[in-house]
């Protein structure tokens, strides 16, 4: 299994979002645990300012950044689109 490291924006993020919604995330992460490439996941590199970095979705409003560190997937913050600003 892959080794996943939050980073404290992500907890800060995560912290304040509904219950229903950090249930989602939770299994949205343990997806991305088991295979990184799963196609429901929708995992795309970003462009721009954000160029180093990749995401996947949680559903069709809420993303997750990240950045992989040898052998481990950086969790940098959970949010809507404006965590692409």
């Amino acid at each position: 299994m892959i080794h996943i490291l939050y980073k404290p924006t992500f907890v800060r993020a995560y912290k304040k979002l509904p219950i229903d919604l950090k249930d989602e995330v939770k299994e949205k992460i343990e997806l991305f645990k088991k295979n990184p490439n799963n196609s429901s996941l929708k995992v795309h590199k970003l462009k721009g300012k954000l160029k180093s970095f990749w995401s996947f979705s949680v559903n069709y409003r809420y993303r997750i950044i990240f950045t992989k560190e040898k052998e481990s997937y950086v969790l940098l913050v959970v949010g809507d689109h404006d965590v692409y600003k």
